[in-house]
């Protein structure tokens, strides 16, 4: 059966199994959630918005975000855009997508509102309805009504922006290919199946919760319960609630979710969890074990990225290994470790990680220049550093541009990290380069202490110079309530320095 779109991978399932719940809303079943795909097919087209089209959706998270990225990738393409963004980054999305239309929700003041209409581009109103993920448009169009045609396994389904942190962002056109070679390699890789539920706190703008919880899950007749997105104090309400097999998280989330556990220990013994993922940012090994100790359920580290529409390794469901600090085995695509001139190196070697496959995109949209650095004979270039080990589990060093440079020593963020995440008094930890006149770069670090624990600066220096070489051992640490994070929920250890203030290129 062909499985290469995300229309073939909806209408498989019909019937009355539930597809979409959400607090306080009747669920949404499978038959309902087909339904609302023909609909939204029929008001594209109605509104002259057909097959390589693109349509920017611009709503909160919940079940209406889920269900609307489906309802209008299986037609045209989607271009899911942070809520939160300000005036001027709306102006650069929709500028830089040429999107047909932007949909938003009925009622809503978003500011996405005025930059559209200063570029006459029309406005949907998403209207909800009365069960989880069921909706209606509104609007008009000044083109006329077009014929309602299926997509192809080549077709555009989903756009997004790379995270822009050390240049302009670059637009990543993702096919209908992509996103269902995807979702298939995820749901094998976790065994999901229709008796699934996946309890969503991940955002919807954002490639980890749009194919790893959403798709893949629906993709086999599971279901997905839409939250409004991350909140540590919800979250055990929403547990209780959702009766949830598994639910998929960043590493701060999981670490947020952790400091609250202990108080919610009956929730978490009635409401048991066949499995935890975490995945999009390295996962510190005694967090993965405090996980599975506090859970009582396997927590399976993956790596994913945009450009590969997601998951490209991860750690297996128990009985096979699961590997802390590693994110495992291939899972979907090809992964090998290159060098700088191209060759493929051999297992314990550290290079690039590279990889290829159905779920891998094509290339950057207008950017010959960073598709000819992307693409290596055929392999895609993640721009992170790793290593395979004799058994193909991935480990990742760290990611090529955040290594720092000081004085032509190369530091790994994460090696000090996991140092500093052994002392017993530290909750989380996060390192990354500081501006430094002699070195170039020199190396600070974040810290955020556990509950009631203290520590000094001088006594943090002397645990990692304890551990690792001189050079390694970071010239600053500063104490933090909150590590600061991107929209998604990562670290984003680029530009640390210049938001904490310590970018004053120190002698």
């Amino acid at each position: 059966m062909n499985q290469t779109t995300v229309f073939s991978l909806l209408e498989r399932h019909l019937g009355s199994r539930v597809a979409f719940a959400a607090p306080d809303r009747s669920p949404l079943d499978h038959e309902g959630l087909r339904r609302q795909v023909a609909e939204t097919g029929r008001a594209l087209a109605d509104l002259g918005i057909g097959r390589g089209d693109r349509v920017a959706i611009v709503l909160p998270n919940g079940p209406e975000a889920a269900s609307s990225f489906l309802a209008i990738a299986a037609w045209v393409s989607t271009a899911p855009l942070n809520p939160a963004y300000k005036p001027d980054e709306f102006a650069f999305y929709l500028d830089d997508l040429r999107a047909a239309a932007l949909i938003v929700a009925e009622g809503d003041s978003t500011p996405a509102l005025a930059v559209a209409r200063d570029r006459r581009l029309p406005v949907l109103s998403l209207r909800q309805g009365p069960k989880a993920g069921q909706f209606s448009l509104q609007g008009a169009s000044a083109r006329a009504p077009t014929s309602l045609q299926p997509t192809a396994a080549d077709d555009e389904a989903l756009v997004l922006h790379t995270s822009g942190t050390t240049s302009r962002p670059k637009i990543v056109p993702l096919c209908q290919r992509n996103l269902a070679a995807s979702a298939r390699h995820i749901a094998v890789t976790l065994a999901l199946s229709g008796d699934d539920r996946c309890l969503n706190v991940m955002p919807l703008f954002h490639i980890h919760g749009l194919i790893a919880a959403v798709l893949s899950s629906l993709s086999v007749g599971g279901s997905v319960y839409c939250t409004p997105g991350f909140n540590a104090l919800k979250f055990f309400a929403w547990l209780d609630d959702a009766a949830p097999s598994w639910y998929t998280a960043v590493p701060t989330m999981h670490q947020a979710l952790l400091a609250r556990a202990e108080r919610n220990a009956d929730v978490i013994a009635r409401r048991p969890l066949r499995f935890i993922r975490s995945s999009s940012a390295s996962l510190p090994p005694p967090v993965m074990l405090q996980i599975e100790k506090t859970f009582h359920a396997p927590v399976i580290e993956s790596y994913g990225m945009t450009e590969a529409a997601h998951q490209m390794a991860s750690n297996p469901l128990p009985p096979r290994a699961r590997k802390p600090g590693s994110v495992g085995p291939a899972a979907g695509p090809a992964v090998a470790i290159m060098d700088e001139a191209g060759r493929l190196q051999a297992s314990g070697v550290i290079g690039e990680v590279v990889i290829r496959g159905p779920n891998v995109t094509k290339g950057y949209e207008n950017n010959p220049n960073a598709n000819a650095e992307a693409f290596t004979d055929g392999w895609f270039r993640t721009g992170d550093q790793g290593v395979i080990d004799g058994d193909g589990y991935l480990t990742i060093t760290g990611r090529i541009k955040e290594l720092i440079n000081r004085g032509g020593e190369k530091i790994s963020p994460r090696e000090v990290d996991d140092v500093l995440l052994d002392h017993p008094a530290v909750a989380q930890a996060v390192t990354f380069a500081m501006p430094h006149a002699m070195l170039g770069e020199d190396i600070a670090a974040a810290v955020v202490l556990r509950n009631g624990q203290k520590t000094s600066e001088r006594d943090l220096r002397d645990f990692v110079g304890e551990r690792l070489t001189a050079f390694k051992v970071p010239r600053k640490i500063v104490f933090l309530e909150e590590i600061p994070k991107g929209a998604t929920g990562k670290v984003q250890r680029i530009g640390l320095a210049t938001r904490l203030g310590l970018a004053g290129n120190e002698p």
